[in-house]
């Protein structure tokens, strides 16, 4: 098998539009953006979480649309390595939306992002220990870079928020692009509306936010969103 992708360079890795490539780069992004909201309190941390939000959602959602299948077609262990990184990417949704409800200077806040900030590390050097190495050993690197430009794509234009009743493999989460993209990405300007703006108008962001939260919620209960899940990722909330 190949080294970890920590222990590569670009080139080794396929070039700088590989999947590998772009994977490792979010990867070191991550581990920035942990570093920076444990350090960082208030409005701060909290516009921190919802970058780190922006980045961990859209990459994952990628991966389970567009580099999972791949794998599961290319790699004899995938079906297997797949699964268990979607049980991970399962837990951090839940744990997420948990998260979300708490105040960011709580004690239960730092205490459950914690358990997320471990199981990220973990989802990380599964992915570049184990999992992409194979795919580096069982493709050539054009198959790289061209998987490089379909995850870049639907990175792109994938939701910003966890969603745990969501599919985690097609059809359910390809279906859910559009409709939760379009929610998310309009929750995250409102917060960014109401951190930066004070009294009426943030009061009003505030809530336009949570109204929205609660569509997609219902949005991501009709059932062609769920189909696709594997037993052992299913979440079974209810709206």
């Amino acid at each position: 098998m190949s080294p970890s992708l920590a222990d590569q360079t670009v080139a080794q890795l396929g070039g700088p539009h590989s999947v590998l490539t772009r994977q490792k780069r979010d990867h070191i992004e991550l581990d920035r953006l942990i570093e920076s909201i444990d350090a960082a309190t208030g409005d701060e941390r909290g516009a921190l979480l919802n970058r780190l939000c922006r980045l961990v959602f859209p990459h994952a959602f990628a991966e389970e649309s567009v580099l999972w299948p791949a794998i599961r077609r290319w790699v004899p262990e995938g079906e297997e390595l797949t699964l268990e990184i979607e049980r991970e990417h399962q837990e951090i949704n839940e744990l997420f939306t948990e998260l979300e409800k708490l105040d960011v200077d709580s004690p239960q806040h730092h205490e459950l992002w914690r358990r997320i900030v471990a199981l990220l590390r973990e989802d990380v050097r599964d992915e570049e220990d184990r999992l992409l190495p194979m795919l580096q050993q069982a493709v050539p690197h054009r198959a790289l870079v061209a998987l490089g430009w379909a995850w870049e794509a639907t990175r792109r234009t994938s939701p910003t928020r966890p969603h745990p009743v969501v599919a985690r493999r097609p059809p359910g989460n390809v279906a859910a692009a559009a409709p939760l993209t379009f929610v998310d990405r309009g929750r995250d300007r409102l917060d960014q509306l109401s951190r930066r703006s004070g009294g009426t108008l943030s009061s009003a962001s505030t809530s336009l936010s949570g109204a929205l939260a609660r569509v997609a919620g219902v949005i991501e209960h009709l059932p062609p969103l769920t189909r696709g899940e594997d037993p052992s990722t299913y979440s079974g909330r209810t709206p």
